[in-house]
Formats: C-alpha cells, structure tokens, sequence
C-alpha cells in the first residue's frame, strides 16, 4: 500500500495557518488540518472560518469536536477526506453516509482508551481508520508503544484499508508503526516546530526506507 507521510496543522487564527501551510511548502501533498472545539480536547484548533488555498494540497480534516456532523456540513467542502472521533458519534453510519453523499472520503478515529471492536462493524464502508498513539489535543504528546497491538489487528482484519497513526511519530518510533501494518503516518510537533521541515520530512523517510 502506498505510504504518506503526513504533516499535522494546529493554527489559532488564519495568519498561523498560512504560515505553517508556507512551512510545509513543496514538502508534502498531504496535510491533516486537526479541528479542536476545546469540548473533546482541552485545546482549540481552527475553530474559525478559514480559508485554504485549493489545489496545492490533498487536505483532510481531524474532528477532534463535539459536532462533527454540523461541521461536515457547514465545511467540509474544502476537505477531501473528514474523520470523526468514533467517541462522539452516536451513530457513526449517519456520518459515513453524509461524508459520501457529499463525495467525500469517510474516516473513523479512535482514541487509546476505545477499543477496536468499536469500529469493526464500520469497516466495510470507511476509507481510512485513524489509531490515535497519543492522547489527542495537543502537539508532543507521550507516543504509547501499546497502541501496535491495536494497529497489527486492524491490519489483520483490513488488508485493504489505509490506516493512519497520529501521535509522537519521529524517527524512533515510525517503523514499528509501519511494521505494526499502518501507511499513513501523521507528524505533527517533529515537523511543524523544525527548524527545518523539509529536512526533517527527509529524515522519516529514510527512517522507513532503511528498515523496509
């Protein structure tokens, strides 16, 4: 399966936004924009009417809101991908039919605490599963290592299926993510806050190359 490497943005305002989107510049396709309401997480995150330049990049939404339904709604035109937390859906079918109906690629998170179970009835329709590896909210979190058990059974049970990790990938731990069976690799801190971030785009590939 093709693997990404994928850079995480948490902005408080749209010229935050913009200067990290100019950060990442060439160096990626694809971006996770995380979404904080301060309800579901302590912290807020593009919790605004923003704007996003069309065309350069492949952008996907991480709900980490209260309302994920309401937002699809009102934004998630921008998106090409939205994933909601599964711990706030009460029906996590209506929102993988809304995502569709708006030609939209579905996604399911799931924080540490969730079991897997949660979601297998889903899988048949979902385009992606996010396994969080850190409690969700905030850039440099604590990477838990115990999380790889849940990533090699999803793979087991979805051959197909992208599976996306988020939470303290750096360097040390990007391969035993890959080797867990995920190919969508969310950095949020290591990249962002680099002095350099191509450079640092560079370096978890070789992570993964020299290990493959």
């Amino acid at each position: 399966m093709e693997k990404q490497i994928i850079p995480a943005v948490i902005a408080q305002d749209q010229d935050e936004l913009m200067a990290i989107l100019d950060k990442i510049g060439n160096h990626a396709r694809l971006i996770q924009l995380d979404v904080m309401d301060g309800r579901f997480v302590p912290n807020r995150s593009l919790d605004f009417d923003f704007n996003i330049p069309a065309g350069k990049y492949i952008y996907e939404a991480h709900l980490m809101i209260q309302d994920p339904l309401t937002w699809l709604d009102q934004s998630g035109d921008m998106m090409q991908t939205i994933i909601a937390h599964f711990e706030v859906l009460d029906e996590p079918g209506n929102f993988i039919e809304a995502a569709k109906k708006k030609g939209k690629k579905a996604g399911l998170a799931i924080n540490p605490e969730t079991g897997l179970d949660s979601i297998l009835p889903y899988l048949k329709d979902l385009d992606q599963v996010l396994i969080m590896t850190v409690h969700p909210g905030a850039y440099g979190s604590r990477f838990l290592s115990e999380m790889l058990v849940k990533i090699r059974t999803l793979r087991a049970k979805a051959p197909g299926l992208d599976i996306e990790v988020d939470g303290g990938i750096s360097p040390d731990t990007i391969w035993f993510v890959c080797e867990a069976g995920a190919n969508m690799f969310v950095s949020g801190s290591y990249l962002i806050k680099a002095d350099n971030l191509g450079k640092n785009v560079e370096i978890l590939w070789k992570s993964l190359r020299d290990e493959l």
